[in-house]
């Protein structure tokens, strides 16, 4: 008899979580495991990737209330008889308002979001919250399951979450999993009595998959020869550096660099038009170009004479990864996960965390062909596929 899996995520949005979830359930072996997926929000550019043997689970109908404008939710909960909610939905608003930590205020809103998600009624040998915060929340409250097992894609200590409100949810799980030793290392400063349960599985990545998919054409794109061609693949926000990157790029340009640096990815609508803004005051609009999300990046990522990532930290980024899968020359900033992904000097670059570093690591690679192909070589040296790290899971299910 097939085991059966349950995998909760918010949505299926493009990010790295999510990336990394299309990838093991590409992995997973169906004659053994009938896997549901539970969105919050059924949707998002990965949700059409989703293998056709994944039953994705109707999506709660009331948290909506609590991702819309509280007026409306309120309105809606008055003339739904939805009164239980009203008093949680302001609550939450409150928090929304006034914890400018995003991380921790996702965690202050749960009890009160909570109460508009119901409990499930299948029973399952495996519950996998595959995202911190919120999706582990629900498995522990709200999941009926053998094994429960937690997924963190950050490093810890520079997340921003509280320690004291995870604590206990992750007394209740039986595996904590994150994506790599410095991810571990992070886990185990904070929580040391749990030690014996955190595990590390890297983000699958498949080095035949992504070279098929780069060699796709694309036709929204000119690129000029002569002209240094940057790409970074992130989120736009603070934490994935997108202010440095921006920086960098106008210190490169008064250096005579003639750049285009093309950022795949998108952020909330407050920090797309900040960091839009920013652009068009340093003047960099022909320099420094939002690409939005790309179901498929590899081809641009071919196409790149660099890649940055201008992280000021990570958990473990898998454009990276993807990079070196493409052989690409790859700077990334010295977060501390960095180590993790790249050598300094031997495949890549490792700079400090400033706009000003970041200038300087990319004029050296320009300036420098030599560099340039001896990170190359070193990369086409390494064996990147790790489809096998799936196996770790299915040890902790067995």
């Amino acid at each position: 008899m097939k085991s059966k899996l349950l995998f909760v995520m918010p949505s299926m949005h493009c990010g790295g979580a999510e990336k990394s979830l299309i990838s093991l359930l590409e992995s997973l072996d169906y004659s053994k495991y009938d896997v549901d997926l539970l969105l919050f929000k059924r949707e998002g550019a990965f949700l059409s990737k989703v293998p056709s043997e994944i039953n994705i689970l109707e999506a709660p109908q009331d948290y909506t209330y609590f991702d819309m404008p509280i007026k409306r939710a309120l309105q809606s909960f008055l003339k739904e008889n939805k009164f239980h909610l009203i008093f949680p939905r302001i609550h939450a608003g409150y928090l929304f308002k006034t914890e400018k930590n995003r991380a921790r205020c996702d965690q202050k809103v749960w009890p009160h979001l909570s109460k508009a998600l119901g409990t499930l009624d299948k029973e399952y040998d495996a519950a996998i919250g595959y995202l911190e915060r919120s999706p582990i929340y629900f498995i522990i409250e709200k999941v009926n399951a053998h094994k429960k097992i937690g997924w963190i894609h950050t490093h810890y200590t520079n997340s921003g979450m509280d320690k004291m409100i995870d604590h206990p949810y992750f007394k209740e799980l039986d595996h904590i999993v994150t994506v790599s030793d410095e991810c571990k290392n992070s886990l185990a400063l904070q929580f040391n009595p749990l030690l014996s349960k955190i595990t590390v599985i890297n983000n699958i990545v498949s080095p035949d998959i992504i070279k098929k998919m780069a060699s796709e054409s694309f036709k929204d794109l000119q690129i000029n020869k002569s002209t240094l061609n940057i790409i970074t693949v992130a989120r736009l926000c603070h934490v994935k550096g997108i202010d440095l990157a921006i920086e960098a790029c106008k210190r490169l340009v008064e250096k005579g660099v003639s750049i285009k640096w093309h950022v795949i990815g998108t952020g909330s609508m407050e920090e797309n038009v900040e960091y839009e803004k920013m652009v068009k005051e340093l003047n960099l609009e022909d320099s420094f170009v939002f690409l939005g999300i790309k179901e498929n990046p590899y081809p641009y990522l071919r196409m790149a004479d660099i890649y940055v990532q201008p992280s000021r930290y990570e958990g473990k980024s898998i454009a990276i990864e993807e990079a070196k899968i493409l052989a690409k020359p790859i700077l990334i900033t010295n977060f501390n996960s960095s180590r993790d992904q790249i050598k300094n000097g031997y495949n890549g670059m490792v700079v400090d965390v400033t706009g000003n570093d970041i200038a300087q690591g990319i004029y050296r690679l320009f300036k420098d062909e030599q560099l340039r192909e001896e990170y190359i070589k070193n990369l086409n040296k390494e064996s990147l596929g790790n489809e096998r790290e799936v196996d770790k899971l299915y040890q902790i299910l067995a």
